[in-house]
């Protein structure tokens, strides 16, 4: 097997309108003595800096220039972040286009609103509704199990679930409907999990907020005393695979806000659509390359190569940004208002010490922690017959999840298409457990050479689904690979992740920031922002982004239409269950449906 390194294709689409923006560009000036660039104002005067080309920042320019703001963002690699897709450096052949790579696979699922609003804005050719169209829905999932155990397959969604009125009482048999159908578990397990979601469906906020952020997941599911496969399913499956998380640690109140969600997308209820949806197509070519495009023709400037190093504090405003250029030179960017939507990792070590001084909270995002998942591909040569979905391999030491993607691909023919012609398929997989050890090597994943790696998840794919006598993954159908470039210094005393992903353990909601800050003319956005959904997510990033230009306007006083951010859905027949959680709450009793 080989890997190799990454590379991003240039998308020149709307570079007409980009031309014709150029001069609503913040003021950038080399060094302080130099003479700041003279440019036009936007039509309201008012022109943005927007720090970080991810999903965050691509929804906050859209946002703002949609209403009359001149914005350029300043990206250091690529945009997207790590929602993008890349080319796979000299991979192809004979005019095709190179195969695609990613930093993980995409997940857009039902229970989002405010991303696919953001999509159905989003032209593509011949799609009513925008970039929204290329989503999919895969067919099925399967939870993958070594050791000869059976393969536990399901269909997505399960529509004779779907009760007219969701009483607990029909909650429950429609949960216990569920569980005993896909995952088989002893029915007193069943049971009792069924109960620990009624408890924290029916909970007040209060309860959430106090108790349940305290409590790790692993101990509200009283995973200790289940069986194996209810611990890596329904303790360690929802959080290490999901949330990227462990279960020990994960706060109750962010897995438990992930599965309320789900079970009523999964019961027809508050969902934009399936449970489960994907791209048609690799996601620059779906998604990222038309956001561009798009935005560039509202007159969006785009700066990439450029690294955020400081945002600069004075006179109780943000002065400046320190930025480094492509060429390794140090400028100021002067704007009118500054968005930082950098991921939370990267945003600190930009913010200054006067700049901290003054908005406190932005210390505590010290706090707030990441953990490593990170996507390889492997390329096959045949198709393997495996499932037509995600599959988790539930007993995988490094907790892996994949899909296989050419069959959601319709409008690609992939070995015609992509590559050098022999590829047929794209496995996508993200590996999620970085620190422990593996079944080929004895070492854990951040122990191990880029090469280590890849034979390692190979040999961690096989076990979990060629272990009941079929060879579904064969090496001589194994074509090459692709390890997310991000990752760096893999074998080495320090590897290092230049994407990282936020986690979740207990306490953490108490330390997320606000989009809006005590400094009036900076805002954040990114998944790490409070908003409604409090997970790592694209949903996530969006709807702060929305908050973030919202707070933007409030200061600026404009008249402009604010941005709609909706909350997640809330069962109407759930709320006076809350209602009475709240009054329990209130005189020190457990919820009613918490029997210990």
């Amino acid at each position: 097997m080989t890997g190799t390194g990454s590379s991003r294709r240039t998308f020149i689409a709307g570079a007409g309108a980009a031309a014709a923006a150029v001069g609503a560009l913040p003021v950038v000036a080399s060094t302080p003595a130099a003479a700041a660039i003279t440019t036009a104002p936007a039509p309201n005067g008012r022109r943005v800096a927007v720090l970080g080309g991810g999903v965050a920042g691509l929804t906050a320019a859209h946002e703002l220039a949609e209403r009359g703001y001149a914005v350029t963002v300043y990206e250091r690699r690529a945009l997207g972040g790590k929602a993008r897709s890349m080319d796979v450096p000299g991979s192809a052949r004979g005019g095709r286009r190179p195969l695609p790579a990613e930093h993980g696979f995409r997940f857009i699922p039902g229970i989002y609103h405010n991303l696919p609003d953001t999509m159905q804005r989003i032209p593509f050719p011949g799609n009513p509704h925008g970039v929204w169209d290329n989503l999919v829905a895969p067919r099925e999932m399967m939870f993958a199990r070594a050791a000869g155990r059976e393969d536990l397959r399901g269909p997505i969604p399960w529509p004779e679930h779907s009760p007219a009125e969701l009483t607990p009482d029909e909650l429950r048999r429609a949960l216990t409907g569920i569980l005993q159908s896909l995952l088989r578990l002893p029915l007193h397990e069943t049971a009792y999990f069924v109960d620990r979601v009624l408890v924290f469906l029916t909970s007040c906020d209060e309860r959430r907020t106090e108790v349940w952020e305290r409590t790790p997941w692993w101990d509200f599911v009283r995973a200790a005393q289940m069986s194996h496969e209810y611990q890596r399913i329904l303790a360690v499956g929802v959080t290490r695979n999901i949330v990227a998380t462990k279960a020990e640690e994960a706060s109750t109140r962010t897995v438990g806000t992930l599965g309320e969600a789900f079970v009523f997308n999964l019961l027809g209820r508050g969902a934009d659509g399936p449970p489960d949806r994907i791209l048609n197509l690799p996601t620059n070519e779906a998604w990222i390359d038309p956001w561009e495009a798009h935005l560039r023709s509202l007159g969006v400037e785009f700066r990439i190569g450029w690294t955020v190093r400081e945002v600069q504090y004075g006179s109780g405003r943000v002065s400046g940004v320190a930025v480094e250029g492509p060429d390794g030179a140090r400028q100021t960017v002067v704007a009118d208002h500054y968005v930082s939507a950098l991921p939370v990792e990267h945003a600190r070590r930009t913010w200054s010490t006067a700049l901290r001084a003054a908005d406190p909270m932005l210390g505590r995002c010290d706090k707030l922690e990441t953990d490593w998942m990170t996507g390889i591909q492997f390329y096959l040569t045949e198709r393997a017959p495996l499932v037509h979905g995600h599959l988790n391999c539930i007993d995988s030491p490094w907790s892996l999840t994949a899909i296989q993607q050419a069959e959601h691909w319709p409008a690609r023919n992939f070995p015609a298409d992509y590559g050098d012609g022999t590829a047929v398929d794209c496995l996508s997989v993200d590996v999620s457990e970085w620190d422990k050890p593996g079944i080929l090597y004895g070492k854990t994943a951040k122990q191990c050479t880029r090469e280590e790696v890849a034979r390692e998840v190979w040999a961690q794919l096989k076990a979990s689904l060629n272990d009941t006598g079929k060879t579904l993954l064969s090496d001589s159908k194994l074509h090459s690979w692709f390890l997310d470039p991000g990752v760096d210094g893999l074998g080495t005393p320090h590897p290092t992740n230049q994407d990282e992903l936020l986690i979740h353990p207990v306490g953490t909601f108490h330390n997320r920031p606000t989009a809006g800050t005590r400094i009036p003319n900076f805002f954040l956005s990114g998944d790490y922002v409070a908003v409604d959904i409090d997970l790592a997510t694209m949903e996530g990033a969006n709807a702060s982004a929305r908050a973030a230009v919202n707070c933007l306007l409030d200061r600026d006083a404009s008249a402009a239409a604010r941005c709609t951010v909706r909350p997640m859905y809330r069962a109407p027949e759930v709320e006076s269950a809350r209602r009475h959680d709240a009054w329990r709450y209130r005189l020190g009793l457990r919820n009613v449906f918490d029997l210990g």
